[in-house]
């Protein structure tokens, strides 16, 4: 098999000096090089474990005649960040870490690739670097972190850290026993929040092995899969298939299908098309709506339903998912196994991996239907709607399934707020009331670089007397794992002049989640025909500057140059 560098390494001696400089052997230079790409670090629980994937990795090219060569670009975490100003950087690392790829895959012409992550922005990251590259490609996705005591997840932190903040609400040792519980392995958050989700868009994508989205960190599973993959690369480099084969618009609609019926992440409307764009496709925010108006939510998963994602996995995982929902789906996409979706479906059958699964749930006293429901079992259809109107004419994004039916309309008055932290300090001191609505501007891409409203959120849904009471609109995003009436990504933002911008404290807004609005309905208190909003909205306009933060670096690169929400916020 030629290999792609051969010119180069004719062109300049030098080239195979220093990569047998580096401990390649003689005859490695003529193999089909992979490059293996990882988020390995210490950076947090889901990037800890990663070079034993890469490992096992190399180890599957070895086998099949290749050269693997080991990179890393760490990634950062949400949960890290959560609360400080850290938090603006972590979109903003999506495209550092897809730039870096691309130097990595760009400096050498490789023959394929292999990358490795688990977490909320390392997997768009590298799948925006795998449709950019275009080289033959498999994902391995870092697999799930073990439950938490009692089938808990990581985000006990929000009634923890709710209750440290407010006086005598809770001991020392309750604060211990999180700390010492909360993340009990490495791998991804044991929720469907970001991280949990953007591995199944992978594998729904057709990028990653079938059934290897949120496998379990520390079962033996995971490296398997990892193995297979290496193995599978030099199949793919020998036949040639690329990305663009594999990321059509078919396959990109079959992931909102599954997105939708698994009650996904809103922060895959950022890195879906994201993604998309790199090969030039363009995702209409209304796919979303039209699809998650058909599809039946059947994933029983945290946090718009009860199951954790470890048993998601037991329960069959995206495989199980895509066979309930063959009718709905596009069976003649091309996968990462160089077969359709169709053939991987049959095959995974075959090879007894459903049943497997259900054998580990049964450990848990679950059954397969208590995980994922089966199509008549479906209490509602879809889990994400955009919504648009006067206060976000481009769009606004909310997660449905994990808001309560009687929060799902609302009229209120707006309490504005231009940072979240000012947001968040009144919900712990007690300053909003129910059936407010708050509003969080200035945090979108261009503003502060679209940070996430966890810890507001999260204060909100743990204050039993504004939880299912309160809603929160703002034009920064959300956790993976937010719950309650939270409407994110309003585009336009406010830096950018959006409505959002000129609304202040007591105007009245509506939003109709069913109906799919969102809008400016009076001003101080006072209902008002939208001709009269819009005058008055127009009159703020001309005497209230925007507000502008300074910024440097990246962060100042990546708010001067970042798309609309509603376009995926990339540059």
């Amino acid at each position: 098999m030629a290999i792609r560098s051969e010119k180069e390494r004719f062109g300049w001696a030098q080239f195979d000096a220093l990569q047998l400089g580096s401990g390649w052997d003689e005859e490695d230079i003529g193999k089909p090089q992979i490059l293996v790409e990882d988020a390995y670090g210490d950076s947090h629980p889901g990037s800890v474990h990663l070079a034993g994937l890469s490992t096992q990795a190399v180890y599957g090219v070895y086998e099949k005649g290749g050269h693997p060569a080991q990179f890393h670009v760490t990634d950062i975490c949400d949960g890290c960040a959560q609360g400080h100003d850290g938090m603006n950087l972590v979109l903003a690392s999506r495209e550092v870490i897809a730039d870096m790829i691309e130097m990595h895959a760009g400096f050498v012409p490789w023959d394929g690739m292999l990358l490795s992550s688990s977490c909320d922005k390392s997997i768009p990251a590298h799948l925006k670097a795998v449709a950019r590259v275009n080289i033959p490609a498999i994902f391995i996705p870092g697999g799930s972190m073990r439950p938490g005591p009692n089938q808990t997840t990581s985000l006990v932190a929000g009634d923890i850290s709710l209750r440290q903040k407010r006086k005598n609400e809770i001991t020392p040792d309750e604060i211990r026993d999180y700390k010492l519980t909360g993340c009990p392995s490495a791998g991804a958050c044991t929720f469907m929040g970001t991280a949990s989700t953007m591995q199944c868009m992978a594998e729904a994508l057709g990028l990653a092995l079938p059934g290897s989205a949120l496998a379990p960190a520390t079962m033996r599973d995971i490296l398997s899969m990892a193995r297979r993959a290496g193995r599978k690369i030099m199949e793919l480099v020998e036949k040639d298939i690329r990305p663009d084969k594999i990321l059509t618009p078919a396959a990109f609609r079959n992931a909102i299908v599954i997105h939708s019926a698994i009650g996904g992440s809103t922060n895959a409307l950022l890195h879906l098309p994201a993604i998309a764009g790199e090969l030039g496709i363009e995702l209409d925010p209304e796919l979303f709506n039209e699809i998650n108006r058909t599809i039946p939510h059947i994933g029983n998963i945290n946090p718009s339903g009860r199951h954790l994602t470890e048993a998601f996995w037991f329960a069959g995982g995206i495989p199980r998912v895509q066979l309930l929902l063959e009718k709905y789906l596009d069976l003649d996409v091309l996968t990462v196994t160089g077969r359709t979706l169709g053939e991987n479906l049959e095959e995974i059958q075959k090879e007894h991996f459903l049943e497997r699964g259900e054998g580990y749930l049964h450990n848990y006293g679950l059954e397969t239907e208590e995980v994922i429901f089966p199509l008549e079992q479906a209490e509602e259809t879809g889990s994400i709607a955009v919504l648009k109107g006067s206060l976000a004419p481009e769009g606004a994004v909310v997660k449905y399934s994990a808001c309560e039916k009687s929060m799902r309309s609302h009229v209120g008055k707006a309490v504005v707020f231009d940072c979240e932290e000012d947001a968040h300090d009144a919900v712990v001191e007690g300053k909003i009331n129910p059936g407010e609505i708050l509003v969080i501007r200035y945090e979108g891409p261009r503003g502060s670089g679209m940070p996430e409203m966890l810890m507001t959120t999260e204060a909100i849904c743990c204050d039993h007397r504004l939880n299912g009471r309160v809603s929160l609109i703002t034009d920064g995003r959300f956790s993976g794992a937010t719950r309650g009436a939270a409407i994110g990504h309003v585009s336009p933002e406010a830096a950018c002049g959006g409505p959002i911008a000129y609304i202040e404290t007591g105007d009245l807004l509506a939003y109709d989640i069913e109906k799919k609005t969102i809008d400016i309905v009076g001003i101080a208190g006072e209902r008002m025909e939208a001709d009269a909003v819009q005058a008055i909205l127009g009159e703020r306009r001309k005497s209230w500057p925007l507000k502008k933060k300074s910024y440097k670096g990246v962060l100042k690169r990546y708010t001067q140059a970042a798309a609309s929400a509603m376009k995926g916020a990339g540059y």
